[in-house]
């Protein structure tokens, strides 16, 4: 373990092996833009092609306030990222997530640790009740995903986002916690 790795937050967590969990740091812009700029990652979220390593950076050492950046960490290199969002005044009680993982590394348990990670969070730090997401219809896997962990669907959202040259359909999705 290096000195940016811990445990899991929740202590029933289990992560793959190999699987490092951390706050995101400058000098992982070079892996991060490297991971955004991947086809199937890009094709799952709302980023565009060719990130640059120095916006990246500077997205990182100026982060939106009440946002915390997480990254997935396995064979030595970044292989997923996450971002929880805390909202503000009256939506103080709310957040929201995205996140995304590494084409290669997919399928291997990777995002449902991110999600667990930042779900931690969530529950056991920041006190949020709700927490938000938006998912690409035709994303089966994640909507599983985000369902076994508690999300439900709350919209359908038509010509969402162009992608890849057409309209992609949404669902927005919630969890919520007493």
């Amino acid at each position: 373990m290096s000195e940016f790795d811990a445990p899991p937050l929740d202590p029933d967590a289990r992560w793959p092996e190999g699987l490092s969990i951390r706050a995101r740091a400058p000098s992982d812009a070079v892996g991060i833009a490297a991971l955004h700029n991947m086809p199937g990652y890009r094709y799952g979220t709302l980023r565009t092609p060719h990130h640059t390593v120095e916006e990246i950076r500077k997205y990182i050492e100026s982060p939106p306030a009440n946002n915390m950046g997480l990254v997935a960490v396995m064979d030595d290199m970044i292989v997923g990222d996450a971002g929880l969002n805390r909202y503000l005044n009256r939506r103080a009680h709310a957040g929201s997530i995205g996140m995304g993982v590494h084409d290669a590394y997919q399928g291997r348990g990777i995002a449902r640790a991110l999600i667990g990670e930042a779900l931690a969070i969530a529950d056991r730090w920041l006190n949020l009740k709700r927490i938000e997401l938006m998912v690409y219809a035709d994303n089966e896997k994640a909507i599983r995903l985000y369902e076994r962990n508690g999300f439900v669907k709350e919209g359908h959202l038509r010509q969402f986002a162009f992608r890849d040259g057409e309209f992609a359909d949404a669902y927005s999705m919630a969890r919520f916690r007493a």
